[in-house]
């Protein structure tokens, strides 16, 4: 218990600076791009608004569960099934927050390939989704933002406000409204970090399973039945690749694990049917194993 304790604190050290940097980085993102900007170029067809969507949603500091509502309210106001995807893909899989614990806990190189690599998968995944040439339904009613029911001033820029306003409304969202979005599952992805870290059974079996190619079996599976944030799972597959798994794994658990969870599927089923579903996973499946392979010769 000690020695997990020790282990539990040296990744809590390595992470709160990051993420300090990158909560302060991400409310001030999340204040200042206009929700209308981004609707507006999401219902063109061709690569642009695909592109568009996915550079958003690396910026936009948003979770796996939080995107959904967004890109469900692009989706009936008119965007294309392509754009739609890449932003499902592209805004969990990273964060300012991740990326800066990334470099902090695993390198410039994870960091760097990791960014370009949910580019080239929001982007590819994107493409996917406009040649199945399924076109969005217009469904009555507007979704309504749970965070504006509690605070008027939250980041849709209603009115015009004045820079204190806004100031402390991004302070608010990076200091308080993030944190706690994100603060179980972060908590949880220390706690199993520090947990394969510590327990050598756990490590022998890391050593002789995932070494080689199973452990992009491993990365898939338990990417997509469970759910770990961008930011958290980096520190579970630091623990992961010193105790045994191959890099590339890694790289593929970094891509798949916090794109993947029950409420995209079921939102994606319900919204789109069995094909969409189907053709997201499968595609997301592949590229995150061909992307983790790439990573794994690039990092030899």
């Amino acid at each position: 218990m000690e020695h997990f304790i020790h282990v539990f604190l040296h990744y809590l050290y390595e992470v709160l600076p990051a993420l300090a940097i990158g909560f302060l980085i991400s409310g001030f993102v999340h204040e200042m791009i206009p929700e209308d900007l981004v609707l507006k170029y999401l219902g063109k067809r061709g690569i642009a608004p695909i592109l568009f969507s996915t550079l958003i949603g690396t910026l936009l500091p948003v979770c796996c569960w939080g995107s959904l509502p967004i890109a469900i309210s692009f989706y009936k106001k008119g965007a294309k099934l392509g754009p739609v995807l890449a932003f499902l893909v592209a805004t969990p899989a990273t964060s300012v927050s991740a990326l800066l614990v990334a470099y902090s806990v695993l390198g410039p190189l994870f960091a760097v390939y990791i960014f370009f690599a949910v580019i080239i998968m929001g982007v590819t995944i994107g493409l996917l989704g406009n040649m199945l040439n399924i076109d969005p339904k217009k469904i009555g009613g507007d979704i309504s933002c749970q965070h504006c029911k509690t605070d008027p001033e939250h980041a849709h820029l209603h009115g015009s406000r004045t820079a204190r306003a806004r100031t402390l409304s991004a302070l608010k969202y990076a200091c308080i409204d993030l944190p706690k979005e994100i603060g179980p599952e972060l908590f949880l992805g220390l706690v199993l970090a520090a947990v394969v870290a510590t327990f050598m059974p756990i490590g022998h079996i890391i050593k002789t399973y995932l070494g080689g190619w199973f452990g992009y079996v491993f990365s898939v599976i338990f990417g997509i039945i469970t759910y770990i944030c961008s930011t958290a799972s980096v520190p579970l597959v630091d623990s992961l690749i010193k105790q045994g798994m191959n890099t590339g794994a890694g790289m593929t658990l970094l891509l798949i694990g916090p794109v993947t969870s029950y409420g995209t599927i079921l939102v994606l089923a319900k919204e789109y049917g069995a094909k969409v579903i189907t053709v997201f996973l499968i595609s997301l499946t592949v590229i995150s194993v061909l992307l983790g392979i790439g990573f794994q010769f690039l990092a030899k």
